[in-house]
């Protein structure tokens, strides 16, 4: 995944998968980032709507 803003590409990661219909919903997700974050990682989740999965993603921004 790629975005072209003012000069810099924004580039995400996927560090985990979770299907959005799963029993827990988004809560493995967030969990998973959660624990991400405590180890210094910046992860969020977002919706990948054309898959039905919440993604744990890592921005990555360039030049």
């Amino acid at each position: 995944m790629a975005a072209h803003a003012a000069g810099s590409y924004v580039r995400r990661r996927i560090l985990h998968r979770v299907p959005a219909g799963g029993p827990r919903g988004s809560w493995s997700a967030e969990e998973f980032a959660r624990d991400q974050r405590e180890a210094g990682v910046p992860a969020e989740v977002v919706m990948d709507l054309a898959s039905d999965d919440f993604l744990v993603v890592v921005r990555a921004v360039s030049s």
